[in-house]
Order: structure tokens, then C-alpha cells, then sequence
């Protein structure tokens, strides 16, 4: 059983929204942006109705769910909006040619709608659709007729929106998840912007094959954003002071296949900085102390040894059946990101070097953390260094200048203009984000005499 579920798990289709996979919801066109599990229990709360999200699991992304009144009470049903979205358009453009409305004469008094919230309710307790709702209230209207057909649309998709909103199942990937974390929690992500994020992905170079080192202080989401550019290849490593690793759940809305999960590497300074032929005594001595301290690190260790001394004696004695099942079971466990960095491969970083760097720390000074993991970094590699201010990326590029650290030193602050693409009116949007950081970038320099780290 357990060697079928991991096949599953591995030949998913990830265009198609499985039970236990992680989801975002769009609301009413991006209204309300909410992440979500999809088990057969996972609800969703629009207004004051909770609807099971059952009828998600088996969709494609990018469907669109309707909310209606089942038999069993407020379910989400699946739409088809192909030929309903073409004869909108083909009444989008009739409107536009034949236009010869305004809306200098339309009096806002409050007068205009003649169904009242009373009648709407009855409309609910009779079965009525919100579609249905939303065209009474539409037929009501003394002053919908007067109106031009841009007004007119978005008095629909205002109505529409309250009676009967639309949800649209997303994939998160590294912009939907960006994107949703600035708009509703920006402070968790430092305020990196999805545009910021594209930057330093760019002036890193991560490609295939690459060892990437990132010290991510905002929840997980750059060191996800570099495992899914890597897409399986090479090796992610997510370095840390002290014994604490700083969390990455965000990695976990990403739904990365089990190959990718293993590419996702931990490894404190402590260990990093260390000779590259440690003896196992000191190896030892490194691992109990970051055990005491981090107390799962001490739960895996005692697994891992349970394991070995498990499979040994079942090698060398067939007595007990449930010694099989927890040999098998360890063994088809399924990787998680963020595990323990294997000795070859760390050996492998301590001669070669990371092919690029990434910071995003917010809360650290940027200087005293450049100048502990630069030299990790190979030479003549790509590092990019992002920051919410400007001073400490100042700061920072003047003392690698002074050192000789680096070359193609550049200040880049990210600019964005959001456009509202409509027929006759695009614009840019009236509320955008200011400032979405700034970006310090550059490439290693050897000059035989760095400071010590």
C-alpha cells in the first residue's frame, strides 16, 4: 500500500488539483485571496456560509466554481464560461461601436432600485440562483437602461460579486504565492514584491544544475522560488546562524514533487564553515549540539539510528514480521524539504563553492551577514542581496569595495506599473505599491587576501 501511494505521489498530474494539495482560492477576481488544503473536511467561508471544498479535488487550475444552495445546503458547482465569455464579448463590442449614452443625466439619490432586502430574501427562500438575483435586481432598476454599457458592467460584476461570487482554483507557483502573501501578510515576506523576487532570481543566475546558497529570513518563499526554477537539479541550501533554523512552511504551499523535496537543504553556519575533512568525532560533537538545541533535529537523528539498528537485525534474523513493516515504512517515508545536508554533499560544497547567493534578510544587518557567507560562494559567482531600505545595501557595497571583495557592484531599485487593459480605458491602476525594495547585486572577486569570516 504504502509503495503504490509513493508511486502516486510521484506520477501526479500537477494540472490537476489532488486530495491534499495545497490550493489558492481566488475570489471574486482576486477580492479575497485565501490558501487552502483540499481534504474531503476543507471548507471556505464566503460571507457567512462555509462551502466544502469536496467538489474541488479532481479539477484542473484555473476552473471557476459557482456558489449555489444544494440539496445538502451551500455547495460550489463548476462552470463553463467558454460560450457565455464569447457572446460577452460580442455585446462588449456591439456596445462600444453603437455607444452614444451618458451618465451626465443619473441622479444618485438611492431611489433608482425598487427591490428591497426583504424581497431579495424572499427571492433566497424560494430556491432563487444569485444569477437569478442578480437579474431581478438589474429588471428593478429605473435607472439601469440610462446607464453606458461600462457602467452597466460594473453594476453587474458589483452585484454579482455580493449575490453570486466566483471562485477561481489557482496553482500556487512562485508569483501566485508572492503576489498573495504582499497583498494580505507583505510584513512576513519582507515586503518583497513578486517583480523583486524575478530580479533576484535573474541577477543570481539560477539555472539547472545550480548549488544555490540563500539565507531566507521571509517564511520559505525565495528558497521556493529557487527550487522551482531549478526544477529538480542541483541543490538548494538554506543557511542559518545559531542552532535555530528560520522557518520555511511557505515552501510547503508550492506541492514540489518528492525529487525536488530532496533538493531542499539545510545546513547551519557552524557546520558550513568547518575544514572540509572533518573527522566523525567532531562531526559528532557539531551534531549533538545542534540537537540539544532544535528538538526535532534530536527526534530524526533517534529515528535514523532506530532505523539502522532495525535493519540490521532483520538482516541477520527473520523473528518478527512488524520488524519488516517498520523497515518498509522508513524506507518509502517520503522526503521533506528543508532536511539535513548529507557529509558528500557538504564535502562537494567546501571544495567547489556555491554557484550563486541569495540573501533576503530583513531583520539582519546585511553587511555582517554578506561578509560570513561570501566566501563560500565560488569565485567569480553571481550573489544578489535584497533589503526593504537603502542604507544597509549602501553600507554593505561600500565595505566590499574597500575589501576588494566583488566587482559589478549596482544598486537596482525594482519599479512597477500595474495597467488596466479594457477596450477604451487602460490605464494604470489608481493604487499601486510605491517601492518594492532594492537589490544589491554582484560577482565574487578573488584578490588573495579576504578578510576572515
Amino acid at each position: 500500500m504504502l509503495t503504490a501511494k509513493q508511486e502516486d505521489n510521484s506520477t501526479q498530474n500537477r494540472r490537476i488539483a489532488w486530495e491534499g494539495c495545497s490550493v489558492l482560492l481566488d475570489i471574486n477576481d482576486g477580492d479575497r485571496l485565501v490558501f487552502s488544503r483540499l481534504t474531503a473536511g476543507s471548507i471556505v467561508k464566503i460571507g457567512n456560509k462555509n462551502y466544502p471544498l469536496q467538489p474541488l479535488i479532481g479539477c484542473p487550475f484555473g476552473s471557476v466554481f459557482q456558489v449555489e444552495n444544494g440539496i445538502n445546503g451551500p455547495c460550489l458547482s463548476r462552470v463553463n464560461l467558454s460560450a457565455q465569455a464569447n457572446n460577452t464579448e460580442d455585446k462588449k463590442e456591439c456596445a462600444i461601436k453603437d455607444e452614444s449614452r451618458d451618465n451626465r443625466a443619473l441622479i444618485d439619490n438611492n431611489t433608482a432600485q425598487t427591490l428591497t432586502g426583504e424581497d431579495i430574501e424572499g427571492l433566497r427562500r424560494q430556491g432563487a440562483s444569485g444569477n437569478e438575483i442578480v437579474e431581478a435586481l438589474i429588471a428593478n432598476s429605473a435607472t439601469f437602461e440610462n446607464k453606458t454599457s461600462f457602467s452597466q458592467e460594473k453594476y453587474r460584476l458589483k452585484k454579482q460579486k455580493k449575490y453570486a461570487p466566483k471562485v477561481i482554483l489557482r496553482r500556487p507557483f512562485a508569483r501566485s504565492i508572492c503576489d498573495t502573501y504582499f497583498k494580505k501578510y507583505p510584513a512576513r515576506i519582507g515586503f518583497l514584491r513578486v517583480d523583486t523576487l524575478s530580479l533576484l532570481l535573474s541577477f543570481a543566475n539560477v539555472m539547472a544544475q545550480s548549488d544555490v546558497l540563500v539565507v531566507d529570513m521571509i517564511g520559505g518563499l525565495l528558497t521556493g522560488a529557487v527550487a522551482e526554477r531549478l526544477g529538480g537539479t542541483g541543490y538548494v541550501c538554506n543557511t542559518y546562524r545559531g542552532d535555530i533554523p528560520h522557518s520555511i512552511e511557505i515552501v510547503r504551499i508550492f506541492n514540489f514533487s518528492d525529487e525536488i523535496n530532496r533538493r531542499i537543504l539545510r545546513l547551519p553556519l557552524v557546520e558550513l564553515s568547518g575544514p572540509a575533512n572533518v573527522d566523525s568525532k567532531e562531526l559528532s560533537v557539531l551534531q549533538s549540539a545542534s540537537s540539544v538545541d532544535n528538538p526535532s533535529n534530536q527526534s530524526d537523528v533517534n529515528l535514523d539510528k532506530l532505523f539502522v539498528q532495525e535493519s540490521l537485525s532483520f538482516h541477520s534474523t527473520s523473528q518478527h514480521v512488524s520488524m519488516e513493516e517498520t523497515v518498509t515504512t522508513k524506507v518509502l517515508k517520503a522526503p521533506k524539504p528543508g532536511e539535513k545536508a548529507p557529509g558528500d554533499v557538504i564535502k562537494l560544497w567546501k571544495e567547489n563553492g556555491f554557484s550563486s547567493l541569495i540573501i533576503a534578510a530583513p531583520d539582519m544587518d546585511a553587511w555582517s551577514i554578506v561578509k560570513e557567507v561570501l566566501p563560500f560562494l565560488s569565485f567569480s559567482a553571481p550573489f544578489a542581496i535584497y533589503h526593504q531600505y537603502l542604507q544597509p545595501l549602501a553600507t554593505c557595497m561600500h565595505n566590499l569595495q574597500v575589501n576588494k571583495m566583488a566587482i559589478g557592484l549596482q544598486i537596482t531599485e525594482p519599479w512597477l506599473r500595474e495597467y488596466q487593459v479594457l477596450p477604451s480605458r487602460t490605464h494604470p491602476h489608481m493604487q499601486m505599491s510605491a517601492c518594492g525594495g532594492y537589490i544589491l547585486s554582484g560577482t565574487k572577486l578573488y584578490n588573495g587576501n579576504q578578510p576572515d569570516k
